[in-house]
């Protein structure tokens, strides 16, 4: 959960008990969670407008596919995974075995 551990967790309990004290406390982690509420349901509601104005072409959108890493990640780098599970091939008899009568080679090593 965010990166923070149980013994984080704790500090922060020991720390909001003291800012706080304990009478307010609980009001406190109520409003807290009413204000955590409210802001899970105004993006909730803003990913449902952004889905329903781009039409039915996009109703599958998901917003983490936005992200620039993530965009690479699905788009240019999609069968980058299948190079790997291909074995290479090392049977060279297809080749041409000479170069056709006045043909240079495509790379001539005593040239440089």
């Amino acid at each position: 959960m965010f990166g923070i551990g149980p013994l984080e967790l704790v500090v922060i309990a020991i720390v909001a008990v003291l800012v706080f004290g304990p009478d307010r406390l609980p009001e406190f982690a109520r409003t807290a969670g009413n204000l955590l509420r409210q802001v899970r349901r105004m993006v909730s509601n803003a990913q449902n407008d952004l889905r329903s104005e781009l039409g039915p072409e996009f109703a599958d959108l998901d917003l983490q596919d936005l992200n620039p890493r993530n965009f690479v990640r699905k788009h240019l780098l999609e069968g980058a995974d299948d190079f790997d599970d291909k074995p290479v091939s090392t049977d060279f008899s297809e080749a041409p075995q000479r170069l056709p009568a006045g043909a240079k080679p495509p790379f001539d090593p005593e040239s440089t």
